[in-house]
């Protein structure tokens, strides 16, 4: 049986973050095409629907993939504070410039207004490092992940002969469905429950 995955990506935001893309999704091609039956017949076919968002629910997604996410975000807290703190900087900098400018020697202004530019482009280079590398190493963490996801979704697909299985985050065009299609809730808790949250997180080697 041959299982056709389309898998969504999935974006996290804590102040200054973005979550990698899923894999692409790999199908299974025959080596060879059958001939069609004289009947015209065409194979059964069972469609199963996904919520990849719901990986990341704290509550009810899956364990490994929400500590992994926590993990890489703990390791980032420094330099988000530190940003943080800049930009409270400038904006306590540019407030008390526009309190002083008509009192004060335009000169003295200028050399103000000059400091407080060069804050906000150290801010801006120090967010985009900061976000780059929170991006490579969440990548790194959750690399291992999607693709043990991968291999659960087609185990799971098998085991309860599904052909087809549809990410509806990804897919445009589904308005709605039959609850009973959809496998979210028990592929997580079925992966969940050979997959504890205190499974490794680090890389593959």
């Amino acid at each position: 049986m041959k299982i056709f995955r389309a898998i969504a990506a999935v974006a996290f935001f804590a102040a200054i973050s973005a979550g990698p893309a899923f894999p692409q999704p790999r199908t299974n091609t025959p080596s060879s095409t059958p001939a069609p039956t004289q009947t015209g017949s065409v194979p059964d076919t069972k469609i199963a629907l996904i919520d990849s968002s719901q990986f990341a629910d704290e509550k009810q997604g899956i364990y490994r993939f929400v500590a992994a996410i926590k993990k890489v975000d703990a390791e980032f807290q420094p330099r988000r504070t530190e940003l943080q703190t800049l930009q409270q900087q400038i904006e306590k900098s540019t407030a008390d410039l526009n309190k002083a400018a008509s009192l004060q020697d335009p000169k003295v202004t200028a050399q103000q207004n000059d400091k407080i530019e060069q804050m906000k482009k150290d801010y801006q280079r120090k967010g985009e490092d900061a976000q780059a590398a929170f991006d490579k190493k969440l990548q790194e963490v959750l690399g291992p992940i999607y693709e043990d996801i991968g291999k659960a979704l087609d185990v799971y697909a098998k085991a309860h002969g599904i052909t087809l299985i549809l990410d509806v985050t990804k897919i445009q065009g589904i308005v709605s469905a039959s609850e009973s299609l959809d496998i979210t809730k028990p592929f997580i808790a079925e992966f969940n429950s050979k997959n504890p949250a205190t499974a490794a997180l680090t890389p593959k080697e």
